[in-house]
């Protein structure tokens, strides 16, 4: 399950380094006009909801790129409590999935059909699909790098001019930006791997991705250093709540233990 959240996550950064170097160093503006799927069913409609939300507040676009980030955040927001609500299933089974590895600890081909065998009823006992977890990360994907690719190719943005202390079409001077939007993606990962068992390749993840944020805002435009702290902050309060009640429970299941052994 790590390994495939890792490679979703590798992936990820993968794809938006590609879209963004492309549109980047050769813009290719979004109108309606634009042909293709991609272009006109995912990106054009994000862009023309970014330049919506502008003119309503006095054509200000760091403030449309701020709203536009917290609704499509609220939007995914039932496909990130699936995923969290089936990560925890699946923590919880490793105990019991550990004991069948044990149990089948033979690399020939007969014990290792068994294992697989036990290890999918299992599964279906305490109704945990493995694949759940990957299935709201694949529905995010298109629609945060087509909200990404938005902020790229709207031509509003990229002469929008300045906002709070930064342009949006160019980097940010002083460099804040992109130090913010690194260490609010150390803080989200952190938050999400808490209560979690200590592995090589997620704590790897924790200092690779927020290194590359930080890279990427330091040489994107501010724009989507603005969004990416946004979002990296709404994710973090989300995860804190959604994460919180588990996390209650674990120490009240463990205060319990402890003071029956006692």
């Amino acid at each position: 399950m790590k390994k495939r959240i890792l490679l979703l996550s590798v992936m990820l950064v993968v794809v938006l380094v590609a879209t963004g170097c492309s549109t980047i160093d050769n813009p290719d503006y979004i109108t309606a006009e634009s042909t293709g799927f991609w272009s006109k069913y995912i990106v054009y409609p994000l862009s023309w909801l970014i330049t919506t939300v502008a003119e309503l507040f006095g054509n200000s676009y760091g403030l449309a790129i701020i709203i536009v980030t917290i609704l499509i955040r609220l939007a995914i927001l039932p496909l990130m409590i699936k995923q969290t609500r089936n990560s925890k299933a699946m923590q919880a089974l490793q105990p019991e999935m550990q004991k069948l590895k044990e149990k089948y600890s033979s690399k020939d081909q007969k014990t290792q059909q068994q294992l697989q065998q036990e290890t999918m009823q299992l599964f279906q006992t305490h109704k945990v699909n493995p694949l759940a977890g990957c299935f709201p990360l694949l529905v995010q994907m298109p629609i945060l790098i087509g909200f990404y690719q938005a902020i790229i190719r709207t031509e509003g943005i990229s002469k929008a001019g300045d906002f709070l202390w930064f342009d949006l079409g160019a980097p940010d001077p002083i460099y804040l930006l992109p130090i913010i939007a690194g260490l609010t993606t150390f803080l989200q990962q952190k938050i999400m791997m808490a209560g979690t068992p200590a592995n090589p390749q997620m704590q790897m993840m924790l200092y690779i991705m927020p290194a590359m944020i930080l890279i990427f805002a330091v040489n994107f435009p501010a724009a989507l250093a603005l969004y990416w702290v946004v979002g990296n902050i709404f994710m973090i309060v989300q995860t804190y709540f959604i994460k919180s009640p588990v996390v209650q429970n674990e120490k009240v299941k463990d205060g319990g233990a402890g003071g029956a052994k006692k």
